[in-house]
């Protein structure tokens, strides 16, 4: 199994991080100049450099003894979105209804957390693996319930017993982001950081699930 620490990257680091959401797309120029595209990834994968957000040198030690205590790349870590960290749109207040997880058929009881994004034409749902805890709120039919459970290996909502088939399972919650560094060295220049200088501190979401 791949090794992971349930901690969190620095939070006040995080704020400053530079990236987003990439996909693989395969891209073909047929003779007649029309295109055919094809999706590789089914889902987004989202990069930053956090680097961005170091601005102390006590910050700076922060990151390397984060980095020495993940084993570089080998072990992965949670990691705050400063832009995309919440069910609910930016500076909303999370409720149980904020995301549809499915339509009971009377006898499930797991549904596993995501994120719609889009409307109309090809929302995008997005696997949630790793609620922040405490956050997480269900609805059943429209109705907030507090008999359920979170499966602390992959954030699926475990319900005590089955909702009637046909009710609504709706969830509000926080979330972070499942994450490595994407490089084995750190490259610190002090002199060039005192004088104002970014290093650079590549991370990558993992797939746990």
């Amino acid at each position: 199994m791949t090794p992971f620490h349930d901690v969190r990257f620095p939070t006040d680091i995080a704020r400053g991080a530079r990236g987003g959401p990439e996909r693989r797309t395969e891209i073909a120029t047929l003779g007649s100049g029309f295109e055919e595209r094809n999706a590789v990834w089914m889902h987004s994968r989202r990069r930053w450099d956090a680097g961005l957000g170091v601005r102390t040198l006590a910050q700076l030690s922060a990151v390397v003894a984060f980095f020495e205590e993940r084993r570089g790349r080998l072990v992965g870590f949670r990691f705050r979105d400063p832009l995309d960290h919440s069910s609910a749109a930016p500076g909303a207040a999370i409720a149980p209804t904020d995301q549809l997880l499915g339509t009971a058929d009377g006898a499930t009881t797991r549904f596993r957390l995501r994120k719609t994004y889009g409307g109309a034409f090809d929302p995008y749902r997005r696997p949630i693996p790793k609620p922040v805890a405490g956050t997480v709120r269900v609805a059943v039919g429209g109705v907030e319930t507090t008999a359920f459970t979170v499966d602390p290996a992959d954030g699926a909502v475990m319900l005590a017993a089955a909702p009637a088939a046909g009710a609504a399972i709706a969830a509000g919650f926080q979330f972070d982001t499942p994450v490595r560094f994407d490089v084995d060295q750190l490259e610190v220049e002090l002199s060039a950081f005192e004088a104002g200088a970014a290093p650079s501190v590549p991370l990558v979401e993992i797939r746990l699930a």
